[in-house]
């Protein structure tokens, strides 16, 4: 069984199908990328299996279980984290305190106990403290962990969105457009973070991209989509020689050639 299974899944706006009787798996242990141009649905389905949209029709299965429509909280705590393409942080606080704050989805401490300023509650916040700094490591983003967030370059911005959303604790991590406006060697850094999400925590990945070049190569599948439609799935390299995706939205091979 997958972990995550999408069955004929479909979104209207008004008249418009922005996802059209769309499916796919996610399996244990791999990186999925999702691909197509603006405009094919690729973060409709993202908002759909996350409980920001609800779907028109069709279901989403997590562990089996049957997820379709339930509150975006609800879906997190079910086990399913996601970034976003706007990156979405406080910037007037420390890099670190944002990854503390995510950790507060699972917080113990009573309000009493945190108003009081008790024992118990600041036993847990060091307890965060120090998950969070060995996220932060983990990422290499230990070094700006005590920056202030809006100060940050753009590639450690969207690094540590990644790590705000692991924090959470997801069986399941879906990135959106996790390197878009990033210079080559921030792609490089982030390409290492996604692999070692997967390699060190075992967190499998569905990731939406426009670069190519980072698609190929972190993804271990690639579905395609276009008009809200599957229309190719198969390995990177498959999808690399597959005429129907090369026409519909990634132009000519050399676009893309890595």
């Amino acid at each position: 069984m997958a972990l995550l299974e999408v069955r004929n899944l479909t979104k209207h706006f008004g008249g418009l199908a922005a996802v059209d009787d769309f499916s796919f798996d996610v399996r244990e242990g791999e990186i999925l990328g999702l691909i197509g141009p603006n405009g094919a649905g690729k973060t409709t389905v993202f908002n759909c299996i996350s409980g920001y949209f609800p779907p028109t029709s069709g279901k989403v299965f997590f562990k089996g279980e049957d997820v379709t429509g339930l509150a975006p909280h609800k879906i997190a705590k079910k086990g399913i984290s996601r970034t976003f393409q706007i990156t979405s942080l406080f910037d007037y606080f420390p890099a670190v305190a944002n990854v503390i704050t995510a950790f507060h989805l699972q917080v113990k401490a009573s309000v009493l106990h945190t108003f009081f300023n008790t024992s118990r509650y600041r036993q847990q916040e060091a307890e965060f403290m120090e998950k969070a700094m060995e996220l932060m490591r983990m990422l290499g983003l230990e070094e700006i962990a005590l920056e202030n967030t809006g100060g940050l370059p753009h590639g450690h911005k969207r690094g540590l969105g990644v790590a705000v959303a692991l924090a959470c604790q997801p069986k399941l991590l879906l990135l959106d457009e996790p390197v878009t406006g990033m210079n080559p060697e921030e792609v490089r850094v982030q390409q290492d973070r996604i692999r070692k999400i997967r390699d060190e925590l075992g967190v499998p990945m569905v990731l939406v991209e426009h670069n190519m070049r980072a698609v190929m190569a972190v993804c271990d599948r690639i579905v395609a989509v276009n008009f809200g439609k599957q229309i190719a799935e198969g390995s990177p390299e498959e999808i690399r020689d597959n005429r129907d995706v090369i026409e519909a939205y990634l132009g000519s091979q050399e676009d893309y050639a890595t």
